[in-house]
């Protein structure tokens, strides 16, 4: 006996995109964020009482309202973009390295005690150098550990790099503590010879920094397009089967990238003691190594579009800074005012790699008998 049965597929599904392009990416994006600042608005309205523009440009100032402001956000952009580029190559190769705050810990604390305790003893040249390798060789060892560990025994990167994160900080805390008493931090060291200090480049420390980082983002950017090395990092990535199929030494790659990143990461820690903060605390890292997770995600790996996201972000922390100080509003109304849009731009990534497909009912024949 034949029944018509009339069926309901799902109001829609979702079908994944293919091959697309830049432009639909930025128009996305760029609606993602046109969204967020409706939202915001509305909240703003509701919630504050104020106008939502006036929120809107007191954000802009805190970062292009003077020369000194937008050279901070740079600085800051500098450091942010530092740690994505550290995490790149390892996150295109699915290795899901959640250490970087502990890796830049720990190198920026080797920097701090080179600085410590050879800062009068040698020339300047000669203690850069040695700061310098300290804290590369510090922060490489330090994400050698988890990836020894991944490459021979399986464990799990994500848990082993996190944990590995409170033992930097606990490391730290020991070590301010014993050079210092119980001061959070050792304060500004070598005060009155400065060694260990970078010296002012085009007026401001920190310049330089913002150098290394730009060199930093073509140079990983060649390495990860152009070389063997990323080529293999991409194998992996995908198939770590079919990359032993193509007689690529999964262990070493896992070990060799992983290394590249800690030493990035410890190179961060220096620039920032060195170059920024002339000081350690356990809060030098400063959430850098989580935030450039959302970078290098974001951009899927390419450090020039790292560039971009880190200077939204760090737009956002300055602003919901100034909106605080300037309304006198509650830090937890600026960070929600931020969020919302880091929300959206996230939210954005799904629609640029899916698209929904909407259906209606379809009857179709079903034999019964």
């Amino acid at each position: 006996m034949n029944k018509q049965i009339t069926a309901q597929e799902p109001l829609f599904r979702m079908v994944k995109r293919d091959n697309v392009k830049k432009g639909t990416k930025v128009l996305t994006v760029a609606a993602a964020i046109l969204a967020a600042l409706v939202v915001d608005a509305v909240f703003i309205f509701l919630v504050t009482g104020l106008n939502p523009f006036s929120v809107y440009g007191v954000m802009l100032r805190g970062t292009f309202g003077n020369k000194m402001r937008l050279s901070w956000a740079v600085r800051d952009l500098a450091s942010l973009l530092l740690v994505g580029i550290a995490l790149a190559p390892v996150f295109k190769m699915k290795f899901w390295n959640i250490g970087a705050e502990g890796q830049i810990l720990i190198g920026g604390l080797a920097a701090a005690l080179v600085m410590v305790f050879v800062g009068d003893k040698v020339p300047s040249g000669v203690l850069f150098l040695v700061m310098f390798l300290a804290s590369v060789l510090s922060g490489a060892l330090w994400a050698f550990l988890p990836g020894f560990f991944k490459a021979y025994w399986k464990t799990n990167e994500t848990l082993f790099t996190l944990m590995m994160n409170y033992v930097s900080i606990s490391i730290v805390a020991c070590v301010t503590n014993i050079l210092r008493g119980r001061a959070s931090s050792l304060g500004k060291l070598n005060m009155k010879t400065k060694a260990g200090w970078f010296p002012e480049f085009l007026g401001q420390r920190y310049n330089i920094n913002i150098l290394i980082a730009l060199i930093l983002t073509f140079a990983m950017f060649f390495y990860l397009k152009y070389t063997k090395h990323g080529y293999e990092i991409s194998v992996v990535g995908e198939s770590e089967n079919t990359a032993r199929y193509a007689g690529i030494n999964v262990k070493k790659v896992i070990i060799r990238t992983m290394v590249l990143s800690g030493a990035l990461c410890g190179l961060c820690g220096f620039l920032i003691v060195s170059g920024r903060d002339q000081s350690i605390s356990v809060s030098t890292a400063g959430g850098r190594g989580f935030t450039a997770i959302i970078v290098a995600w974001l951009a899927k790996f390419n450090t020039f579009t790292m560039v971009l996201i880190s200077f939204l972000l760090i737009f956002l922390e300055r602003g919901a800074g100034e909106i605080s100080s300037a309304f006198g509003l509650n830090d937890y109304v600026a960070d929600i005012i931020s969020g919302v849009i880091l929300f959206f731009i996230l939210g954005s990534d799904f629609f640029v790699n899916y698209k929904l497909i909407f259906r209606g009912k379809k009857a179709k024949e079903v034999q019964e008998s």
